[in-house]
């Protein structure tokens, strides 16, 4: 009977890791608002990793999170490191490693303990305000547990997107 459940058991096993070949290889979330400003009024808080502790919706779970700044002030070269005791805000760093005037922001994402990512932020105007999408992109290799969680990055980090954006509109429309 236990050579049955341990054979059961590796069974198990192996069939999920046959299954996740077929799993994708990346994790992808986005998220957009429209904001009552024009995009020069929006990118500097995208562009500047400082900005971020007025709508950081990490942040907003410890405020006494160890922010350091280095690099450039904004822009291609600015970085933050964070540190926190939250589970949810954990550890990590962030540098901007593409910076489009008033269109786009690219991010280099180093989660410690957890692997590396990007993010992204597209301006686009849109009648009396700008179009502002929030993305995230994750490279899950061949790891077959890595693929499985690439499946909750939608429900991890989706409403925490929804909630930065909510906040930045406020920040900036003045609510």
């Amino acid at each position: 009977m236990v050579k049955r459940i341990v054979l059961w058991f590796f069974g198990i096993i192996l069939l999920a890791a046959v299954l996740s070949i077929f799993l994708p290889d990346h994790a992808h979330v986005e998220r957009r608002i429209t904001i009552k400003a024009v995009p020069a009024a929006v990118f500097p808080f995208v562009n500047n990793p400082r900005n971020t502790e007025k709508w950081s919706p990490w942040l907003e779970r410890d405020r006494n999170a160890t922010l350091t700044y280095s690099g450039a002030a904004a822009g291609k070269g600015a970085k933050l490191a964070w540190r926190s005791d939250v589970p949810d805000v954990g550890a990590g760093t962030l540098e901007i490693i593409e910076s489009k005037p008033n269109e786009l922001v690219r991010v280099a994402l180093s989660f410690e303990g957890h692997g590396d990512a990007t993010s992204y932020y597209k301006l686009k105007p849109e009648n009396d305000g700008t179009s502002v999408t929030w993305g995230f992109d994750s490279m899950l290799g061949w790891n077959p547990v890595k693929r499985y969680m690439g499946l909750m990055f939608e429900a991890w980090i989706g409403a925490d997107y929804e909630r930065g954006l909510q906040n930045l509109k406020s920040v900036l429309e003045g609510g």
